[in-house]
């Protein structure tokens, strides 16, 4: 089973200002702090308008089904990574090194009117017979617990 996860973050600001943001290792970490990860690593990479974005994460699980729980143990490492191949468009993937289970699609950035959305349109698989599908949804609302936290970090950043 896979669920999918398709979800838009509009900002106030040109598509420019967005993606300037979305390369920038301060922001990146002040998300990080926002989410009250245990420990991080950010590491940007660019190369013209293409960028290579990793973050890696450590933090409590708290406040989850007590199948995922066993899953997961009580803290977890997230390696979320975002391959841009320009200011538009990229690769957007998430692992959890260990565990199985697998997070990917991609990320866009499109300006209408001085605004800018950000589309992240993800498939979650979790391969555990029996289980996977309510893991699947598990992952989904804590991906989009972290994208609306990430959109309210990105809100203040670009003020």
């Amino acid at each position: 089973m896979t669920k999918r996860l398709q979800h838009e973050l509009t900002y106030d600001a040109p598509l420019a200002e967005v993606a300037a943001m979305l390369r920038d290792p301060a922001f990146r970490e002040k998300v990080c702090e926002r989410q009250r990860v245990i420990s991080h690593d950010v590491t940007v990479t660019a190369d013209g308008d293409a960028a290579d974005v990793t973050v890696e994460r450590v933090q409590a699980v708290t406040g989850v089904p007590a199948v995922a729980a066993k899953v997961v143990g009580d803290q977890i490492t997230i390696v979320h990574r975002e391959a841009w191949r320009d200011l538009t468009a990229g690769d957007y993937t998430v692992g959890i090194p260990g565990k199985p289970g697998q997070i990917s699609g991609t990320v866009s950035l499109r300006e209408a009117g001085g605004r800018t959305v950000e589309t992240v349109d993800l498939e979650v698989t979790v391969s555990i017979p029996l289980v996977g599908g309510k893991l699947e949804g598990v992952v989904v609302d804590l991906l989009k617990a972290a994208l609306r936290t990430e959109h309210e970090v990105g809100v203040k950043h670009l003020a």
